[in-house]
């Protein structure tokens, strides 16, 4: 996955007592750094999460607002968002927009699934009960490793591990085989096992470039869909049967997407995306979809500059009516 250099293909601060217990049960001491991250029970009613380095990660500038805020155009400038942002650009971004703090509660995980061995990076409640759960899945080329990065794409995937760490959630990038229907089942099998650990947890899917093709193949999946909770396409693509679905047009099954794209996006053109939004605000007035265009940016830059706290934040606010 390409674009902007960012292709989508220190200690922390907490301090523990020496605990033999913990230490021999990494289950447990996932379980246990969460609880000192947050502070929080495991409950997710009215459940929000908490600002962190919002000031850093926010959109530098609106140059357009359509349906009541809905399709926005968000400026984009490589000085200000990449070469002033990273200390190694598109490598390496600079030390304040991260926080290593998630590396206590971050484990690089397999899970022997029904249909085969899945790995997979996991960050936050890993054994649950988790108050919301995010899923990454990488475009060509990627790997689990990508969307746990700390110190690529602005520090972006950082932030998400943070946001989830802090506010008693969990954070997974999975490997899968490919973006048939193995890589489909593969994905279902994690998002199953992990709404068994947490049940009734909001479960949000995110999609980079090709792993768009996942994101909605889960969809028209009915053992899954009624798990997912929003859906987030990043430099991805679209479905235009969706519009017509049960889905789409049963309110008691909708769930919130977002679309993020580049305007100057040569996998993926900014143009079929705007007109899936147009399209399915014309078929469901009412649908909750919102479509963040960067102007200027290509192919990767909606993984630097989608704003994780923001869009999930609306997400959890729908799913919450």
């Amino acid at each position: 996955m390409a674009g902007n250099g960012d292709s989508p293909g220190g200690p922390g601060a907490i301090a523990l007592k020496d605990n033999d217990v913990l230490r021999k049960s990494p289950t447990l001491l996932a379980a246990f750094l969460v609880l000192v991250l947050t502070g929080l029970p495991a409950s997710s009613a009215g459940y929000r999460l908490e600002p962190w380095k919002d000031a850093l990660f926010a959109y530098p500038k609106v140059m357009d607002s359509q349906f009541d805020g809905d399709y926005l155009r968000v400026e984009y400038l490589k000085k200000r968002d990449i070469e002033d942002r990273d200390e190694i650009p598109e490598q390496r971004v600079k030390r304040q927009y991260i926080s290593l703090d998630t590396r206590r509660v971050e484990q690089d995980l397999a899970y022997d699934s029904p249909v085969g061995k899945i790995k997979y990076v996991a960050v936050g409640a890993i054994a649950g009960p988790a108050k919301a759960i995010v899923i990454y899945l990488h475009g060509q080329n990627g790997s689990r490793k990508q969307g746990a990065s700390d110190w690529m794409f602005g520090g972006n995937f950082n932030r998400i591990k943070n946001l989830m760490a802090r506010n008693g959630g969990v954070y997974l990038s999975p490997d899968f085989t490919d973006f048939e229907d193995k890589g489909k089942n593969e994905i279902k099998a994690l998002i199953l096992e992990f709404a068994r650990r947490s049940p009734g947890a909001p479960i949000f899917v995110s999609c980079g470039s090709m792993g768009g093709r996942l994101c909605w193949a889960l969809v028209r999946d009915q053992a899954v869909v009624s798990k997912i909770s929003g859906l987030l396409l990043l430099g991805s693509n679209h479905d235009s049967d969706f519009i017509n679905s049960p889905v789409a047009r049963d309110p008691r099954r909708r769930f919130p997407i977002y679309l993020g794209h580049g305007t100057r996006d040569i996998v993926f053109d900014w143009q079929g995306e705007e007109a899936f939004f147009k399209d399915l605000k014309a078929a469901v007035p009412d649908y909750p979809i919102r479509l963040v265009l960067f102007d200027d940016g290509s192919h990767g830059l909606p993984i630097r500059m989608t704003d994780w706290r923001l869009i999930l934040n609306w997400m959890l606010e729908v799913e919450g009516r």
